[in-house]
């Protein structure tokens, strides 16, 4: 009789596991036959984290276009190579001497990035401070006796390479916010907001104001008024001061804010801060600057640099002061809640800077991808192109990315990681998905979209409370971006399902 009961039990039980898990499998038929995915590459991989095997796929070997996916890859890699308690630090420093009695510095200012995303960025701005962090620096320069430099307020963000736009970006991505590079020496998130008043549909639009105020920026307006959304786009070239902007923004509209990328972050910063030394009592005598702008005029004109005092070496420098970062659990949780490309971008670059000394695209996938191998992930057929997902160019399989998630899951920094990832219901871009459901409040997951791009990737706890792991990725699908996210939020209930 015991054993009558034992065999229908796991009858029962075995039953039970196939009917969840079945409800995957039917809306994985469902799409399989759909219209809008004939000529579309789709990929699901479902695992335990407690084991080295898939409970459902499909195509889960096959490379797709991952999106803002990506970042569960970075920054994974950066809370496990840096740590969860990781500051980024950036120094001011000086070249020349100072004479503490007059007040005096006979050389240059410098400030030296750290490959810090944060400085001045509204995701760590107090509100109620209205006093910015420049201002501070230079509170707390005054306080050390400074009174007059000489020389200039030099940028330095040699810690990372010059080449601040991951080479394959788009042309119509990287004038926007969302296509700011990673500059060694970043300042108020490398944007600036553009404020437009639009009448009549097809009528032409007016900028109003530039905010902050960007050097010689000359932005040059083509967008006229019409459509519901925000069709604007910015165009131009890093270091460059001449941009276009074109597209369509809604009619009637006062103040309509379109967001840009700073041409050169760290001359910004330096200018700057110059304003806020002067605006303290402290007199500057030349211009800000740049490292890389004095290097790239020394290289042009085959002449030293008119600052002739630069010192490029930053061990002969002294140093003033030392700024430190928010803590990189709270940078990898803004990354990942608001898919922050930016600050993704600055964690493969600083991952490099660290093994290398030099912050650069190309070391900083080398040296992910071949951590995550090191760690037993079979990396065939992931190429890696940026840190935040933005290219094209990136591909990886559902499989990499859910064996990533399930490594993840036993990391020191795992705590971290995992509260870093939207909440389906809840908040960031999983706010609006899987409401009313058991995936509610239960499945974190990084989403990711790019024109005909888009997936979902992170955790979930099953009934019986066991967490599992998934990736689903779409490429290519002829419905709208909206219906196919509607296709794969069936796909996420189901896998919340699963046994």
């Amino acid at each position: 009789m015991k054993k009558i009961f034992i065999l229908f039990s796991f009858i029962i039980s075995t039953n039970i596991c196939y009917s969840q898990n079945s409800k995957l499998k039917t809306e994985i038929e469902t799409l399989k036959k759909d219209n809008s995915l004939q000529h579309a590459t789709w990929s699901i991989c479902v695992m335990n984290t407690k084991k080295d095997s898939a409970l459902i796929e499909y195509n889960s070997n096959i490379s797709v276009v991952p999106a803002s996916t990506m970042k569960v890859v970075t920054t994974a890699a950066a809370l496990s190579i840096l740590g969860s308690d990781f500051k980024f630090e950036t120094k001011l420093q000086y070249d020349g001497t100072f004479d503490t009695i007059t007040g005096i510095l006979n050389g240059n200012l410098y400030i030296l990035g750290g490959g810090d995303p944060t400085l001045e960025s509204q995701y760590f701005k107090d509100k109620k401070d209205s006093t910015s962090i420049l201002e501070k620096w230079a509170i707390i320069l005054k306080a050390k006796g400074i009174k007059s430099i000489q020389g200039a307020v030099i940028g330095d963000a040699s810690a990372f390479e010059d080449n601040m736009i991951p080479a394959n970006w788009i042309w119509a991505d990287m004038g926007n916010y969302f296509g700011a590079g990673a500059c060694g020496l970043t300042y108020h998130d490398n944007k600036y907001s553009a404020f437009f008043k639009s009448g009549a549909a097809g009528t032409e639009t007016f900028i109003t104001s530039i905010e902050p105020t960007i050097g010689e920026l000359l932005l040059v307006n083509h967008v006229t008024a019409g459509g519901n959304d925000d069709n604007a786009f910015i165009y131009g070239s890093p270091y460059s001061n001449y941009r276009t902007v074109s597209g369509t923004i809604p009619s009637n509209k006062t103040n309509y804010e379109v967001e840009g990328a700073i041409p050169d972050p760290a001359l910004f910063c330096a200018q700057e801060m110059t304003r806020a030394l002067k605006n303290a009592g402290i007199t500057v005598a030349k211009n800000a600057t740049t490292v890389r702008a004095e290097k790239d005029f020394e290289a042009t004109n085959k002449t030293t640099s008119s600052y002739k005092k630069l010192e490029y070496d930053v061990k002969k420098r002294a140093d003033f002061y030392t700024h430190y970062s928010p803590t990189l659990d709270k940078i990898v949780y803004w990354t990942n809640i608001k898919s922050l490309n930016l600050y993704a971008e600055h964690l493969l670059k600083f991952i490099a800077y660290k093994k290398t000394g030099l912050g650069s695209t190309n070391a900083g996938t080398d040296i992910v991808t071949n951590f995550w191998k090191t760690k037993g992930v079979d990396v065939s057929g992931f190429f890696m192109n940026d840190g935040s997902g933005l290219a094209r160019a990136n591909v990886i399989t559902t499989k990499i990315q859910t064996q990533i998630l399930r490594i993840m899951s036993s990391d020191k920094n795992f705590t971290s990681f995992f509260n870093s990832l939207p909440i389906a219901g809840k908040s960031g871009s999983m706010g609006s998905l899987c409401e009313g459901t058991f995936a509610e409040n239960n499945m974190r997951a990084k989403t990711g979209y790019i024109t005909r791009a888009r997936g979902y990737t992170g955790y979930v706890k099953n009934r019986k409370g066991e967490l599992l792991c998934f990736s689903v990725l779409a490429n290519n699908y002829e419905c709208s971006p909206t219906e196919m996210k509607l296709k794969l939020e069936k796909l996420l209930v189901a896998i919340a399902e699963c046994e």
